[in-house]
């Protein structure tokens, strides 16, 4: 079986509101892709809709946990099942646009680079609270600090690498400590994190998920285990 050009793994958990819309969009990316979606246990219709989509997307693997078990976890679920020369890890929700593809993908493309962050504060965004935006700030300025390099949006969802990389990485992590975790040891790998814009709408605290403080403390705690251990 040919291997496809891009792997695209998405976590899924009670996002049945949002899951046709998502996988539409993705879909409609022109690249040669595989899409595996991996529901983390929901409570609600996610799982269902996934399997009604893959009746009519042969493109789509659906994968279920029998417990619930963090994004993270839901990642390496997918990891392992990728058999796409890149990888993109793509939220279920609407808050970021698989248009951008066109603008993650050809750095890696064209040789320039093996890694690609999509960063909401180079690009258009809204919905992004300032408490929020400050958090990532806080994150992003440590992870500067501690690893000496220059991003803008270490907590993006938009993280584009070849596969083998990712798999490399060891991935430990099951809930969102997970974003720490790939650039720090992306970082101490001495791969060279190359950002692009991406457009950003957020969510409202009505629709859920934002980070909270008690996850921003324990992303820091992981930046500076990974520094010190690695």
């Amino acid at each position: 079986m040919q291997r496809p050009l891009l792997s695209i793994i998405m976590p899924c958990y009670n996002e049945a509101e949002t899951i046709a819309q998502i996988l539409e969009r993705v879909n409609a990316i022109t690249y040669d892709k595989e899409i595996i979606a991996v529901d983390d246990h929901s409570s609600d219709q996610t799982l269902q809709l996934l399997r009604l989509a893959a009746d009519r997307m042969p493109n789509l693997t659906v994968i279920s946990h029998p417990v619930n078990r963090g994004k993270g976890a839901a990642v390496r679920s997918g990891l392992a099942h990728a058999r796409g020369q890149i990888t993109i890890i793509q939220d279920a929700d609407l808050e970021y646009d698989p248009k951008d593809y066109y603008t993650l993908v050809p750095p890696i493309l064209n040789g320039r680079v093996d890694v690609v962050y999509g960063s909401r504060f180079l690009g258009s965004h809204t919905g992004m609270y300032f408490w929020n935006a400050l958090g990532n700030k806080v994150l992003t300025f440590l992870t500067n600090f501690l690893f000496n390099c220059w991003i803008s949006d270490m907590e993006t969802c938009y993280k584009v690498m070849r596969t083998e990389i990712l798999r490399d990485l060891q991935l430990e992590s099951n809930d969102f400590r997970l974003e720490p975790e790939i650039t720090a040891k992306v970082l101490k790998r001495g791969h060279r994190i190359f950002e692009v814009p991406i457009s950003y709408i957020g969510r409202t605290y009505e629709e859920g998920k934002k980070m909270k403080t008690s996850q921003g403390f324990y992303a820091i705690l992981a930046l500076l285990r990974y520094r010190l251990t690695l």
